[in-house]
């Protein structure tokens, strides 16, 4: 399943992603992990999440990180959600590709059996018209 977390640059995205996943880890039977674009938000993530930072691996496209995402739950199939703060700079995401990427990620979440939620620095409002059921929280 993919959800989506919206809103412009200082909207809150971060804090609220923090909380929903701080919540779901320890609520979980299985892996919650953090993905981000640094090291900020380590120390503010529940001991039970995984945190990474996804700058410390040559993910360079969309396809390197649906490659990256697939190298992590096929090392550990209990992973339950993987969040993405940051997803457009991670995935290196452009106006082009935005729809593309979107599929790829709801094809990967399905085939995967893993929850992905992602913040998206955007105003929910420009997100296409077919993605506006997937917004947990647009901010």
């Amino acid at each position: 399943m993919l959800k989506l977390v919206t809103g412009t640059k200082g909207k809150g995205k971060t804090k609220y992603l923090l909380d929903a996943c701080n919540e779901d880890g320890r609520n979980s039977d299985g892996l919650v992990i953090y993905l981000e674009k640094n090291n900020d938000h380590m120390y503010q993530l529940d001991r039970k999440i995984r945190h990474v930072n996804v700058t410390e691996y040559p993910v360079t496209s969309v396809d390197g990180l649906i490659g990256f995402i697939c190298g992590l739950v096929a090392g550990n199939s209990d992973i339950q959600a993987i969040y993405f703060d940051s997803f457009l700079t991670i995935a290196k995401v452009t106006d082009d590709n935005l729809e593309a990427t979107l599929d790829e990620i709801i094809e990967s979440s399905e085939k995967l059996g893993v929850d992905f939620i992602l913040s998206l620095s955007m105003d929910s409002a420009t997100l296409p018209e077919k993605y506006k059921a997937n917004i947990l929280m647009a901010l």
